[in-house]
């Protein structure tokens, strides 16, 4: 299935930031089809608004989990204050993707 223009972004971003050795992007948004959230809705109809992210590394050496989560969502600044609503972030480095 090809990616939608935001998955593309992400994955144009995260790569020019982090350099992955592996990034997986998933649209998790239609498991959230329909939820109400502050007034609004949590998923757009387009889908697009909640994805679980898999980066894997080596820039993540040496750092804390809050300090990978931050070098993702600072390479997604605009994104997140604009059309995604929710992002799980999972970061690894190269060894630890292999045990």
């Amino acid at each position: 299935m090809p990616e939608g223009p935001i998955a593309t972004i992400i994955r144009e971003k995260l790569t020019s930031a982090l350099n992955p050795e592996r990034l997986e992007i998933e649209d998790d948004s239609g498991r959230h089809a329909g939820h109400h959230h502050d007034g609004g809705m949590d998923a757009t109809p387009g889908g697009e608004s909640h994805f679980n992210l898999t980066v894997v590394s080596a820039s993540f050496e040496g750092l804390g989990r809050l300090a990978r989560q931050r070098a993702v969502t600072e390479a997604l600044r605009a994104e997140l204050a604009g059309p995604i609503h929710a992002l799980s972030i999972r970061t690894l480095t190269p060894a630890e993707a292999r045990v």
